[in-house]
């Protein structure tokens, strides 16, 4: 029996519970697939119902077909999300794994141990984001990367020169850091634990300390009317008490791998509160230091230089590393050094050492210290570099030192400068010039050897093939004969370019010989 048909109101009907069905649908996704196609197939069969007859009753259209009519049937449109923002983007949220490192950087201090277990990737990009300021108590043990110690650097000291700490900027950053707690430590009044904790953590990266001021302990000011007359007065005649600077003894051996050690008994950028205690190098500080260097085995460089060091004190300095089993540089340089601290360095350097380098400049040594000295470079057979320049040596000091040169054949590297020297000198000079075969740099500048020393100099030369520099300015030798000896400076250095060449070129044909297939392996 045939249905009969819909009237308006049933298609009106029908037309409103399809609205309601989509509004159900969008307010309860879980039963939204059957309301939408039911309320679509509604729709459909009151719109057209001879479509409808044609697919027959139990055909459900597809969404492609129902999203011609009425879009908001389309039940794919509705899983969409519509944001409120029109620039939100699913980008915009973090991945998991920032989410973690931000957390691992933001508690690191308390929990820094993660490090340890983290992925490479992921350890890069903690160390990359952690703040420079935690404490070395967490980070010196456990951080290797050279980035971030870079970044600590960079982010205290403006001037970083990482070449001088061979290019290692943990290195550099525990240096400079116990350097500054040095030099800012006043004998008792700084509390020692701060210094006491950083050796601890920066024992095994410290190679170098170069303590450039050291503090005296501070005074109490004594008051009464008279005060200032009183004090301007001994500071003028340099007799105030005495006071004992930082105390190296209990430092160097927290410091096993230290090898080398400058240091500079005075205060930088004191301006107006200038004192001569200020600097002042007491004998307590000098037996201090002396024991503290004996003790450390590992010293290789030993520099104390502007300290007002005299005869007493270098004596009972060489007496303590007299035989020092590591030292090969020492450095007594602007002191005030004379003959008889001059008697003890050449003790110290008759084959009682192994000194390669020594740097006496601007003391006041004389000819009967340049003589002791001498003596010594008779015996010596490892000292290759020795500077005097800035002293008192005259004819007399600088003939022996010539004297011990023909006997002498270690030492490459010479430096006389400044020692009112004259033509007595140049005439020694010339037989060493023209014999020693070891000496390759000699500087005699600001010295008066006149033009009969200047031409003697230049015969020398002649039978020489090994020195390559020699500094003779301000000697008054005269132009001609400088302009001889340049050119004869310059054959020696183009015949040592030649020699190195030839050594290169031996070298490498040796290493590929060894390396051809078929000849044995080195």
């Amino acid at each position: 029996m045939a249905e009969p048909p819909l009237s308006a109101e049933s298609d009106k009907g029908a037309g409103d519970e399809d609205a309601k069905s989509v509004q159900s649908a969008g307010s309860k996704p879980a039963s939204k697939s059957p309301s939408r196609v039911g309320s679509a197939h509604s729709h459909e069969s009151g719109n057209n119902s001879t479509a409808s007859k044609d697919k027959g009753p139990n055909i459900i259209p597809s969404p492609v077909d129902l999203g011609k009519d009425n879009p908001a049937a389309d039940w794919r449109n509705m899983r969409r999300i519509i944001a409120e923002d029109p620039e939100w983007s699913l980008a915009t949220v973090p991945l998991m794994v920032e989410l973690c490192v931000k957390h691992i950087v933001q508690n690191f201090e308390n929990n820094s141990q993660i490090l340890n277990s983290l992925l490479d990737k992921h350890k890069v990009k903690v160390l990359e984001k952690i703040s420079t300021d935690i404490p070395l108590k967490v980070t010196a043990n456990l951080v290797e990367d050279e980035g971030y110690w870079k970044r600590c650097c960079k982010a205290r000291w403006e001037i970083c020169d990482v070449s001088a700490y061979a290019d290692s900027w943990k290195r550099m950053y525990f240096e400079r850091n116990l350097q500054a707690i040095i030099e800012h430590f006043v004998p008792g009044t700084t509390d020692p634990t701060i210094l006491n904790e950083t050796l601890d953590l920066s024992s095994r990266y410290v190679k170098k300390l170069d303590i450039r001021q050291l503090l005296p302990p501070v005074r109490e000011t004594p008051k009464g009317p008279d005060f200032d007359d009183a004090s301007d007065a001994g500071s003028d005649a340099g007799d105030e008490l005495e006071c004992d600077h930082f105390n190296f003894t209990p430092i160097c051996p927290k410091l096993p791998f230290l090898e080398e050690l400058h240091l500079t008994y005075g205060v930088k950028d004191c301006g107006m509160n200038f004192e001569w205690n200020l600097f002042q190098f007491t004998a307590r500080d000098c037996l201090q230091l002396a024991q503290c260097v004996a003790a450390c085995k590992t010293l290789k460089v030993f520099k104390l230089h502007r300290s007002k060091v005299d005869d007493d004190k270098v004596r009972v300095l060489i007496s303590n590393i007299l035989d020092h089993p590591s030292l090969v540089e020492l450095d007594l340089s602007h002191n005030t050094i004379s003959d008889r601290g001059a008697r003890a360095v050449g003790k110290f350097i008759n084959n009682h050492s192994q000194l390669v380098k020594l740097n006496l400049c601007d003391n006041a040594i004389r000819a009967a210290g340049a003589q002791a000295i001498a003596h010594a470079l008779t015996k010596n057979t490892t000292l290759k570099v020795l500077n005097l320049r800035l002293n008192r040596l005259g004819d007399e000091g600088g003939q022996a030192i010539c004297r011990a040169l023909l006997k002498n054949s270690t030492l490459t590297d010479l430096n006389m400068a400044s020692n009112d020297m004259a033509e007595p000198t140049a005439a020694i000079l010339s037989q060493v010039v023209a014999q020693n075969t070891t000496i390759t740099s000699l500087d005699l500048s600001c010295n008066r050897l006149g033009p009969d020393g200047g031409k003697q100099l230049q015969e020398g030369m002649d039978e020489n093939s090994v020195i390559t520099i020699m500094d003779l300015r301000l000697t008054e030798c005269g132009q001609e004969a400088e302009y001889c000896i340049n050119q004869i400076l310059n054959r020696n250095r183009e015949q040592e370019r030649e020699r190195r060449l030839a050594e290169n070129a031996q070298t490498k044909k040796h290493s590929s010989a060894i390396k051809a297939p078929g000849l044995p392996q080195a």
